[in-house]
């Protein structure tokens, strides 16, 4: 357990504590951003941000990933502001908690398994997109001065550790770009332009809501959203972070965090967040590698506000728009292109329809959902593909049957079967398939009563263990349900 924690939480300390410092200065604007979108005061996102960075660290289940308020879960948040006002959103925040709770004790992560691998590319590529497509409005169409420190700040942050490994580069760029901003007066928009801080701390409270029945039935349906969302990019998000550290993490465990971090930050007046992958690629690209970073990014993030605030508001929004194009740069997977031309063209299809759906939408459960569902009908599609072959042998007939027999593929199954009256003897040889469902027992069942029907005697062979078992199962519940509706 000690050399847990101190691998954990000790193995890395300088590198944790810089690079928690970079990400505390990205989250400020993102979190602004985000409660803008939702339609609350700025410091909702900004106490969400310090509260759940903060909280996932301690009871996390993978290290050096961040988590705050999202865009992501914003969208979903706008209809319940809009109609209810603050106090449902924060009791739909505590909800919120409870289910992804809920679904982490239930071990959830077990459904990341059927997440292929086209979906997670598309996943990535899409945030990828998604996080350069929210810095154009910071930077695009403002003034030359604005490009020049886009452009500035991409330099730092690609050259610069080439030569310095010791200090993050996009930390170097924000702190000499802002004092070089301030000196020289440059027309820049700034972090204070986006919204007023204010420097003082959260406090614990209750929702001024009824507690009734009524209630509930308003931000369920929000809560419940909210809870999928946010474990869908939390999870994904881990299993990005996974790769690029190559290190395992506790998913089932990330998700029970996530729900005790939105539970304790509904009651501190934080907007319901998760894990972000463009801060989480800052981050680990930063150095960070353990729980230390992620502490470093909350705790820091407090520490800019309440005592740097004078400070933050005139960092300059060009700087942190650059880091996040080269953030958006390094994380889309550019082998994707090559990926499309190789790979099978419905799994190309799949990544390419994901990316539309999230860009589209900005929401990442349609995208992977979607991408998921095509996936599944894809893969049916290819394994519905079942051949029987008719072996004429005089008044005989041998019929071999191969691939899998189920609800997709019983149309194939029962259409091969056209006997003429002479046929005295059918032989089915199922060596090469296997039987899946009540849709393929019942499609047996016809094929067999069909044979009957013109006198033949029926011979079947190659059965395995667990076809037979599932036949006579269903047989059984087939020759009930018969029994009954007679």
């Amino acid at each position: 357990m000690k050399n847990t924690i101190k691998e954990q939480w000790f193995s890395n300390v300088r590198g944790d504590i810089l690079s928690g410092i970079v990400v505390a200065l990205a989250l400020i604007p993102e979190a602004i951003a985000f409660s803008i979108i939702a339609g609350v005061d700025p410091m909702v996102g900004l106490y969400a941000s310090f509260c759940i960075a903060v909280i996932i660290s301690f009871v996390g289940g993978r290290p050096a990933m961040i988590s705050a308020a999202t865009g992501a879960m914003a969208l979903v948040m706008v209809p319940l502001v809009k109609d209810y006002g603050l106090n449902y959103l924060l009791a739909a925040t505590i909800l919120t908690g409870v289910i992804q709770l809920l679904f982490g004790v239930c071990k959830i992560a077990k459904l990341m398994k059927f997440i292929p691998r086209a979906v997670m590319i598309g996943f990535v590529n899409a945030l990828a997109i998604l996080i350069f497509s929210a810095q154009v409005p910071h930077f695009f169409n403002i003034n030359g001065m604005t490009y020049v420190f886009v452009a500035i700040t991409l330099v730092v942050v690609y050259v610069l550790p080439r030569f310095v490994k010791s200090i993050p580069a996009p930390l170097v760029a924000i702190v000499a770009l802002t004092a070089v901003a301030l000196f020289s007066k440059a027309d820049l928009r700034t972090v204070g332009d986006l919204g007023t801080i204010r420097q003082t701390l959260p406090s614990f409270f209750l929702p001024d809501i009824p507690f009734s029945l009524e209630t509930l039935g308003i931000i369920l349906p929000y809560s419940l959203a909210l809870a999928i969302v946010g474990l869908l990019e939390s999870l994904m998000t881990a299993s990005i972070v996974d790769d690029m550290t190559d290190t395992e993490s506790n998913k089932n465990q990330e998700a029970r965090g996530q729900g005790i971090a939105n539970i304790i930050n509904g009651f501190f007046g934080g907007m319901a967040g998760c894990a972000m992958i463009g801060q989480s690629v800052i981050n680990v690209k930063s150095g960070g590698r353990g729980r230390l970073s992620t502490f470093v990014a909350g705790s820091f993030l407090m520490f800019l506000i309440i005592v740097l605030g004078d400070f933050v508001v005139k960092i300059p929004m060009a700087v942190l728009a650059g880091i996040m194009i080269m953030v958006s740069i390094g994380t889309f997977d550019w082998s994707s292109f090559r990926y499309i031309r190789k790979a099978p063209k419905t799994d190309a299809a799949v990544m390419l329809i994901t990316v539309a759906i999230v860009v589209a939408t900005h929401d990442l459960s349609k995208g992977v959902i979607a991408g998921v569902l095509l996936s599944a009908m894809f893969f049916v599609a290819k394994i519905s593909k079942l051949k029987v072959t008719e072996k004429v042998e005089g008044v005989n007939r041998h019929f071999k049957v191969e691939g899998q027999l189920f609800f997709a593929s019983v149309d194939t199954f029962v259409g091969a079967f056209q006997l003429s009256n002479e046929v005295q003897h059918v032989k089915i040889d199922f060596t090469g398939a296997q039987i899946w469902d009540e849709s393929a027992v019942a499609a047996f069942e016809k094929v067999l009563s069909k044979c009957r029907d013109q006198g033949c005697e029926v011979e079947t062979v190659g059965l395995s263990s667990s076809s037979k078992k599932i036949q006579d199962s269903l047989l059984l519940l087939i020759d009930q349900k018969t029994t009954l509706s007679a």
